[in-house]
C-alpha cells in the first residue's frame, strides 16, 4: 500500500512544484480538482474528465450523504467504483453546504443539526459523522468538519468560530484514526477570516494536532480577489513547507495564478462546469459568452492548438447554435473545453515553475487574459 506523501521538487519565488502520492495514483501540483458534487462532474463522462489531464476529482459529503446516502454508496463498492473513477478522490466535510444550503440549522459544540434542502428531513452532522461518511465513500483525501463563518464577520465572532473548528479538528482526527484505511489522508482547515493573528492561531493549533495537509478555508466567500490575496500573503507562511496547501473553492483563472504565486498547491471550483452550462468559455484571451451574436458566423474553434476535441474540433458558430437551440450537447462541449483549459493552465504553471520563469508567465498571462 502506497502511503500518502507530498514531495516538493521546485520553488520559484513562493510558487511551488510538487507531487502528492496516494494509493490510487500521483497528483501533480499545482493541481486543479474538477468538482463531482453528486458522484458526477456535471455534463461530463469520466473518461473525458480524465482525458483533460485531471489527476484527482472532488466529491461532496453533504450531497452524497443525503442522496443516495453514504451507506448505499459503500454497499455499491464505494464512490470510485460507483462513478467509475479510478484516480484519487478528495471529499469536503459537508460543513460549507450545511451552512449555506440548509434550512433551520442549529450549531452546537456537538455539531450542526439541519434540514435537508431535498426533502426537509432532519440530520445531525458531527465531526465523527462527517469522517464516517467520507470513509464510507472511500475518499483518499478527507477534510475535517469545520464551521464556515460568513463574510464579513466581527473579530470576536470569527475567533469563537475558529476555536470551535480547532476542537472539531481534533475530534475529526480521532475519528479518522479509528475509521480510515491505510493510505488515506485527513487535512485540517485553517480559518480566521481576514484577521492575520487568527490565521496564525488556527495554523499553529492545527499543526499541533498534526495533519498531512492543510486547507485554507473561509475565502472566496465574498471578500473579493484583492482581500483574498492579502489573506493568502500572510497565511501561507504560517503553513509547513513540506505539506500540501489547498485553497478551497477557488476559482477564476486569475485567482489560480495569483494563489499559486502565493504558495498554494491545490484548488477546486465548480466554475468551469457551471460556466460551461451557461455559455461562458475560458480562453487564453479571456472569458467569452459563446451565446453572443458575434459568434453566429464564426468558423474558428475555441482553441485550435488544444488536445481537447471540444476546444479544437467545433466552431464557435456551432457552439453558439447549440446554445440557441437548447441542445444538451452545448453544456457538455463547453464544460469539457473549460475543464481542459483549466488543466492546461495548471500544466503551464507547473512548467513555468520548473523553468524558473513563473513571474514572467504570470505577467504574460494577466496581460493577455485581461487582468
Amino acid at each position: 500500500m502506497t502511503d500518502f506523501q507530498f514531495t516538493l521538487s521546485k520553488t520559484d519565488g513562493a510558487a511551488r512544484r510538487g507531487e502528492i502520492t496516494t494509493p490510487r495514483g500521483a497528483i501533480q501540483t499545482p493541481a486543479f480538482m474538477p468538482v463531482g458534487t453528486a458522484g458526477t462532474v456535471k455534463a461530463m463522462q469520466i473518461r473525458d474528465v480524465k482525458a483533460t489531464g485531471a489527476d484527482i476529482i472532488l466529491g461532496n459529503t453533504y450531497h452524497l450523504m443525503l442522496r443516495p446516502t453514504a451507506e448505499r454508496v459503500a454497499r455499491l463498492g464505494g464512490l470510485h467504483e460507483f462513478m467509475r473513477w479510478d484516480g484519487p478522490i478528495l471529499t469536503d466535510s459537508g460543513g460549507f453546504q450545511v451552512m449555506s444550503l440548509s434550512k433551520l440549522r442549529k450549531l452546537t459544540e456537538e455539531g450542526v443539526s439541519f434540514q435537508s434542502h431535498i426533502d426537509g428531513s432532519r440530520h445531525m452532522l458531527t465531526p465523527e459523522r462527517s469522517i464516517e461518511i467520507q470513509c464510507l465513500l472511500g475518499a483518499d483525501i478527507q477534510m475535517q468538519l469545520d464551521e464556515c463563518p460568513p463574510y464579513p464577520i466581527t473579530e470576536k465572532a470569527s475567533l469563537k468560530s475558529l476555536d470551535l473548528s480547532v476542537r472539531w479538528a481534533q475530534r475529526s482526527k480521532d475519528a479518522f484514526e479509528r475509521l480510515s484505511r491505510p493510505g488515506q489522508a485527513l487535512f485540517g482547515i485553517v480559518q480566521g477570516s481576514v484577521f492575520e493573528d487568527q490565521r496564525k492561531r488556527s495554523a499553529e493549533a492545527l499543526q499541533e494536532i498534526g495533519f498531512p495537509g492543510y486547507s485554507i478555508g473561509g475565502l472566496a466567500v465574498g471578500e473579493g480577489q484583492e482581500e483574498m490575496f492579502r489573506v493568502l500573503d500572510f497565511t501561507t507562511p504560517f503553513l509547513p513547507i513540506d505539506k500540501p496547501r489547498y485553497l478551497m473553492g477557488v476559482g477564476k483563472p486569475l485567482d489560480l495564478v495569483g494563489a499559486v504565486e502565493r504558495g498554494v498547491d491545490m484548488f477546486d471550483c465548480v466554475l468551469p462546469t457551471r460556466s460551461g452550462r451557461h455559455g461562458q468559455a475560458f480562453t487564453w484571451d479571456g472569458a467569452i459568452n459563446i451565446k453572443n451574436a458575434t459568434y453566429v458566423d464564426d468558423e474558428t474553434p475555441l482553441d485550435p492548438d488544444s488536445d481537447c476535441p471540444a476546444s479544437r474540433d467545433y466552431s464557435k458558430a456551432y457552439l453558439n447554435h447549440l446554445f440557441r437551440a437548447g441542445e444538451y450537447l452545448a453544456a457538455t462541449l463547453l464544460s469539457w473545453h473549460n475543464l481542459a483549459f483549466y488543466q492546461q493552465l495548471m500544466a503551464r504553471m507547473r512548467t513555468a515553475i520548473e523553468e524558473d520563469r513563473f513571474a514572467d508567465f504570470a505577467a504574460e498571462f494577466r496581460a493577455r487574459y485581461g487582468g
